[in-house]
């Protein structure tokens, strides 16, 4: 695809933290982008509501809230002009809540995502698809960086599984159809308008209100903390850059950071201290995560450029910001 404003661009989950932000920079750029989101309830619909509510005034947007598993919302979405391309941020998140309800979590992400591919093909095979997958997919590792062709055959959560089907599928839709597919593996993407469930969040909001702050294992975990407008960069070059086949691109910043560090710097944005209660290590969690960006550098011009605390001070003023305008939950 043609680096060109004006482009057609779906969105699922473009409500959400990372979708979200996406929008806005491709409404800057003079795209027109239809945002399909179901403003489920895993986490206070009333947020994704403010996420978006620059977006509805525009006229180069168009919102449809509605379901990717349900076909009526795939038609209304795609009605009119084949789309440039298609990014598919939708689904369910976490680890953690994908142990307690694993059957939701393959009916969304997996069934969900094939349902969206064959809307894709129906209307026109030469969309592109961007895929957003997880550093959740490489399983239990150490030391070394994470890259693309490692084995994803061992994912420790039934999340990790759906996003490790999602690619699966997007592969043999492009080896049967030809569609041109690009898989994301985002790594612990973090910034403004981050989900309340997500760490960084969460332990924010643990230490400005003084409450006990849990740590799974002994604080040595790691990593590799992104933050998401550099995340949003690697999407947006996702789109545009030339290609017409299959490809799996890590998108981190290539810095693993200690647990512990991650709280201190935490600690010293906020200015206030830390309440650890320490707790066995969690089913399903990573102890380390670490991404080769190699191939995104080659292929994207990839080159992340927000420090993890640059990131946190970015983040710490959105979160005051918000606290004074809280929805009700």
């Amino acid at each position: 695809m043609t680096d060109r404003s004006n482009r057609k661009i779906l969105v699922t989950g473009g409500a959400g933290f990372i979708g979200s932000h996406l929008v806005d920079a491709l409404l800057a750029r003079g795209d027109r982008v239809v945002t399909l989101d179901n403003f489920n309830n895993f986490y206070n619909p009333a947020l994704k509501r403010q996420n978006i509510a620059r977006h509805l005034s525009q006229e180069a947007y168009t919102l449809i809230e509605g379901d990717l598993r349900h076909q009526g919302s795939l038609d209304k979405a795609f009605e009119g002009t084949p789309f440039d391309a298609v990014v598919h941020l939708a689904a369910m998140a976490g680890v953690r809540p994908s142990l307690s309800d694993p059957v939701l979590y393959m009916d969304v992400n997996v069934t969900g995502t094939q349902k969206l591919i064959e809307k894709i093909v129906a209307t026109d095979p030469r969309t592109r698809l961007v895929f957003g997958s997880s550093s959740s997919v490489y399983g239990n590792r150490s030391g070394e960086c994470f890259l693309e062709t490692d084995s994803i055959d061992q994912p420790l959560s039934p999340y990790a599984a759906s996003k490790v089907a999602g690619e699966v599928l997007c592969y043999a839709a492009h080896h049967t159809t030809g569609l041109p597919v690009v898989c994301l593996r985002f790594f612990t993407v973090f910034g403004p308008r981050q989900r309340p469930d997500l760490a960084i969040h969460k332990f924010c909001k643990l230490i400005d209100c003084g409450q006990p702050l849990e740590v799974f294992g002994d604080g040595t975990s790691k990593r590799d903390y992104t933050y998401v407008q550099d995340i949003v960069s690697g999407i947006e070059r996702s789109i545009q850059f030339p290609f017409s086949g299959y490809e799996i691109i890590n998108l981190g910043r290539s810095e693993p950071l200690v647990l512990s560090d991650m709280i201190a710097c935490l600690e010293r944005a906020l200015g206030k201290k830390a309440k650890l209660v320490f707790k066995p290590i969690a089913i399903g969690d990573m102890p380390y995560t670490y991404a080769s960006i190699d191939k995104a550098r080659e292929l994207l011009g990839f080159a992340p450029s927000t420090s993890f605390e640059q990131g946190v001070n970015q983040f710490i003023a959105w979160y005051r910001a918000a606290q004074a305008v809280a929805p009700p939950a």
